[in-house]
């Protein structure tokens, strides 16, 4: 898709992907663990790592989060979020399937965690290839996906 983009991170883009970290998966993060504002916001600011993340862009506005950890053997998707006024434009499947071609060029493979109450995102992530390995957390609440 035409206009989709990354840029780094810089520390004013803190509230914002506080901001975005709420709409995308406050609903789920309620469901497991309850919506706590100050906990989550304070989480926040101890991950916050703009060195790292990125900033995904459509026309060039603002419109999502993507970090993935560049680990010897594989490329770990750490994050991805998209703001809701951003749904069903293929802009997550775009740049996940970037980063699996990138992964097979380099001989790796992608993995990355879903909450299992995230029924949307682990559809998606199916559709793109990736298989269930295993369940982890607390009670299974994590579900550890690879793409080969």
């Amino acid at each position: 898709m035409d206009g989709i983009g990354l840029r780094s991170a810089t520390p004013d883009d803190a509230d914002f992907c506080f901001e975005l970290h709420r709409l995308a998966m406050g609903e789920y993060v309620a469901a497991i663990w309850g919506w706590n504002d100050a906990d989550q916001r304070e989480y926040q600011q101890r991950a916050f790592d703009p060195g790292h993340w990125q900033i995904i862009t459509v026309d060039g506005t603002d419109a999502g989060l993507f970090i993935v950890e560049d680990r010897p053997e594989e490329l770990y998707l750490g994050r991805i979020e998209l703001h809701p006024d951003h749904p069903g434009r293929s802009i997550g499947g775009t740049l996940i399937r970037g980063l699996i071609d990138r992964a097979h060029a380099q001989g790796r493979h992608v993995t990355l965690d879903v909450l299992t109450v995230n029924i949307r995102a682990y559809a998606l992530y199916r559709r793109l290839g990736f298989q269930e390995k295993y369940r982890h957390g607390d009670g299974g609440i994590k579900i550890r996906m690879r793409c080969a």
